[in-house]
């Protein structure tokens, strides 16, 4: 199994003084503050029904939910930094304060927003552009000192689909990762977990390719996080919605873990949890 290979890894995350052990894969919630997130499933419209969602997530045994109020679904509208802050900062000091226990993620590819939220009560920052968005986000991140998801992305979520061209996309990727993290590591950035951005500029054969050599980005040593829930690379190959692949994610996420995968992005956090049981029982 990925698990026993030779190349060790990091395995553990320092967010906001708590010291976290991925040594056993763990489950990040997806709550989306978005009008227009691609499954209707994950978008929360209120701090309320932010509340119940990531109650219920974290009963299920969540140990990251993960804010947005960005929608990157390929041809999501943009909307200004005052409007995704405004969206966000009432569900992140509602969520610190009522479940201090949960690890809270950012998913924003915006310096400003990014640091607004983490003093606001937030403890990582998920950036589906990997610092390429926003010039200022490596120095926040490495400033603030809190653990980075760094994605692989080309354009941005109104281009990204005419980007999807590759001679080699895991060689691509990998070579991204490597320049990316050294010069988070030059700024004094620590605790950096990469993302392949699976549909992300990337054709479903692409996503699927990467997801084949998943286990040889554990040459980079870092944590893994695998965000395949309920995406097209899921539902268009099976010829379904997204509302239903929950099977085909579970599937996928499964093989993500046999792969190497330490945290597993997701809507349906129940199921994950239980596939990571399961992986478990196994090793």
């Amino acid at each position: 199994m990925a698990k026993d290979t030779f190349f060790q890894k990091k395995a553990t995350l320092n967010a906001g003084g708590k010291l976290l052990d991925l040594s056993s894969p763990r489950v990040m919630g997806v709550i989306n503050l978005t009008p227009d997130s691609f499954f209707a499933g994950s978008r929360r419209q209120s701090v309320d029904q932010a509340l119940q969602l990531a109650e219920k997530m974290l009963t299920e045994g969540a140990t990251f939910l993960d804010l947005g109020a960005y929608s990157s679904r390929p041809g999501a509208d943009d909307i200004s930094v005052q409007e995704e802050t405004d969206r966000l900062l009432p569900v992140v000091e509602a969520l610190a304060a009522g479940f201090p226990e949960a690890i809270l993620s950012i998913d924003t590819f915006r310096a400003k927003v990014a640091e607004t939220a983490v003093r606001t009560g937030a403890h990582m920052i998920n950036d589906i552009s990997g610092g390429q968005l926003d010039d200022e986000m490596f120095a926040i991140v490495a400033r603030l000192q809190v653990p980075y998801i760094l994605m692989h992305m080309k354009g941005n979520p109104r281009t990204m689909n005419r980007q999807a061209q590759y001679e080699d996309v895991f060689a691509e990727v990998y070579d991204y990762f490597a320049d990316r993290y050294y010069q988070l590591k030059q700024l004094g950035a620590h605790d950096v977990i990469i993302d392949p951005g699976f549909g992300f500029a990337k054709k479903r054969e692409q996503s699927y390719a990467l997801m084949h050599r998943l286990q040889d980005f554990n040459r980079l040593q870092l944590p893994i996080l695998a965000g395949v829930s309920r995406k097209t690379m899921i539902y268009g190959l099976l010829g379904l919605t997204a509302e239903e692949a929950l099977n085909g994610t579970t599937a996928l996420n499964t093989i993500a873990l046999t792969k190497g995968a330490d945290i597993l992005r997701v809507h349906d956090v129940k199921e994950a949890v239980e596939a990571v049981k399961i992986f478990e029982a196994c090793q």
